[in-house]
């Protein structure tokens, strides 16, 4: 192993760490992917109000994936998707349900660890024109659309933006908590805890809910969650905060969904998902 690899390794754990029970804001870099190569990657495409993006990320061949377990929520290394402790399926190309005619199924499955988390990410650092550029970028967006057939059975549901340079992390964490009480929440990545932000999460099962979050970087390097809009109602966060430490470079997304106390399992659809920067 390469002290590159172990080096990120190390990030992975670092950031795990700051998992809380219902859900974790940390990214979680390098692994190895469950899905295997695909011959549609993403590649970026200019849009005039959101500067780059990189759209249809359900067809894309870089997502990873990790569980999380209680009560420490570190990245369990020994953890398999067809594991006891923890169990999740992942596949592309679903024809049914589908916006685009080829969703993404994440699943999260029956296993014994109660409250259990499964986490995956998708890393854009080395695909950027310039892999140096990524302290450049100052506004982000997340868009994306989710279908389940039963979304209650989930403790939460939780989608990131990250950036990490010169020493600093931005974690612009929001979670949807549904079992744990239809609120959205956002993350202090200084206390390393989440934020309930008054607004309400109810996302529609059996159906398509279309969720798009808006965040910055401001000119003294501070977060600002500037809004959530989700199946049309956009909601103002206004919440601003300051980065933590780190020793990671690049830009990533987070999806994560969170057992319950049952551990019941779910599956969850997601279609058009894009991420822009600028």
């Amino acid at each position: 192993m390469s002290k590159a690899q172990i080096a990120e390794i190390l990030v992975v754990t670092a950031l795990a760490a700051v998992a809380l029970n219902c859900g974790v804001a940390a990214t979680a870099p390098g692994a190895t992917s469950e899905l295997g190569g695909n011959p549609y990657p993403s590649t970026p495409s200019n849009s005039s109000d959101r500067g780059t993006t990189f759209a249809d990320l359900q067809l894309d061949s870089h997502w990873n994936s990790y569980a999380l377990l209680p009560p420490a929520y570190n990245i369990c290394e020994t953890c398999q998707p067809n594991g006891t402790e923890a169990s999740w399926f992942t596949q592309q190309g679903i024809i049914s349900p589908s916006l685009s005619g080829s969703s993404m199924q994440f699943s999260l499955g029956t296993h014994s660890v109660k409250y259990a988390d499964i986490l995956w990410n998708n890393k854009f650092t080395k695909r950027l024109a310039d892999e140096k550029s990524v302290p450049n970028y100052h506004e982000f967006v997340y868009e994306v659309y989710f279908y389940g057939e039963d979304l209650e059975k989930s403790q939460a549901l939780e989608f990131d933006i990250n950036q990490f340079f010169d020493g600093k992390s931005f974690i612009w964490g929001h979670e949807c908590r549904i079992a744990g009480g239809h609120e959205w929440d956002t993350w202090d990545n200084v206390n390393q805890h989440w934020v309930k932000s008054g607004i309400a999460c109810n996302p529609v099962s059996n159906d398509w809910n279309h969720l798009v979050i808006h965040v910055a970087r401001t000119s003294d390097d501070r977060l600002h969650f500037e809004s959530i809009t989700l199946n049309g109602v956009t909601h103002t966060v206004g919440r601003f905060d300051h980065p933590s430490a780190t020793t990671w470079y690049g830009m990533t997304i987070n999806y994560q969904m969170d057992g319950n106390s049952a551990q019941e399992p779910y599956t969850v659809y997601l279609d058009k998902i894009s991420f822009s920067y600028k």
